[in-house]
């Protein structure tokens, strides 16, 4: 279609060939290829000149209207190619995503003003592809090896309890001692009924039973600042409550690391498009080896 197109507009086979870098001979067979396939006759060739039938002059006609949108396309992409703009659909965990991303985002957008944001919260892990998301914020085990992660913090999980629940209770000053108290379950942990403790004395491990059990980190946050018992939540949802004193760090010399980072994802089969290597570098700058929520806490 481009080499019909330009045959017509420099009126000949040679010109044509001349503009395009290659032969005559190539220029003769794609338009007489062209022409069997339509079914129909192009051009009129003389000796002298070129003329437009009828088909011609209305296939003529559509192809630059092809090749227009073609080219407006690949200027499209090129121009989204080159800087950070367009929509930048994000996948994010509810807690995680509410304290943290969100927050993140006026700053970053007056930085990329061409840039538009779709941040979608929900804690089931999506598929980036089918689902049409550029990147995602995860806070859970990497298996999927179609996936590119980037670290962007460290995760640790925290014992906490009100002040109130303390005072009824007793502070336990010990692993075991957890074992009498009213311990709140997170319902989808990987250690089910148990809890698992790195500190002076190695690796520890202390079984559990619990009248409370929730899928949720903030409703379990809320419980215990009621003063229902003793939580394990992940320092990014409960460091206000900590530093604020509605929740106590209990047995700080214990800390619950979760082996699990906070990651950034994106697909292994696509290019890294600058509007998502910009928000990640944006996040691991923004957050960091010791994220701003673990200031002041003992992790």
């Amino acid at each position: 279609m481009a080499t019909f197109a330009k045959v017509v507009d420099l009126n000949g086979f040679s010109a044509a060939a001349r503009d395009m870098g290659i032969s005559k001979s190539a220029v003769s067979k794609q338009i007489a290829r062209l022409e069997e396939d339509m079914g129909a006759r192009l051009l009129n060739r003389t000796t002298r000149r070129l003329s437009l039938t009828e088909p011609g002059l209305a296939f003529y006609q559509g192809a630059l209207r092809v090749l227009a949108e073609a080219e407006a396309a690949e200027e499209a992409v090129t121009h989204l190619s080159s800087a950070p703009r367009g929509v930048l659909r994000v996948n994010a965990p509810m807690s995680f995503g509410v304290r943290h991303v969100a927050p993140a985002l006026p700053a970053f957008m007056k930085d990329y003003p061409e840039l538009a944001v779709e941040l979608d919260l929900n804690d089931r892990v999506v598929d980036l592809v089918e689902e049409g998301y550029d990147m995602a914020v995860r806070i859970v085990g990497l298996r999927d090896s179609s996936l590119v992660a980037r670290r962007l913090a460290p995760s640790w999980n925290i014992l906490c309890a009100a002040p109130d629940y303390l005072a009824r209770h007793g502070t336990p000053g010990s692993l075991e001692d957890l074992a009498g108290h009213e311990c709140l379950l997170y319902s989808y942990q990987t250690t089910g009924d148990s809890w698992h403790f790195q500190g002076p004395g190695g690796e520890r491990r202390i079984r559990l039973s619990s009248r409370l059990r929730a899928n949720s980190g903030d409703a379990l946050l809320q419980a215990a600042a009621g003063g229902l018992g003793i939580v394990l939540l992940p320092s990014f949802i409960c460091h206000q409550e900590v530093r604020g004193g509605r929740l106590v760090q209990v047995l700080p010399e214990w800390s619950a690391r979760s082996g699990i980072d906070i990651n950034a994802v994106y697909p292994a089969n696509r290019n890294l498009s600058p509007k998502v290597r910009v928000f990640i570098d944006f996040l691991a700058a923004r957050f960091g080896p010791r994220p701003y929520w673990d200031q002041g806490l003992s992790t």
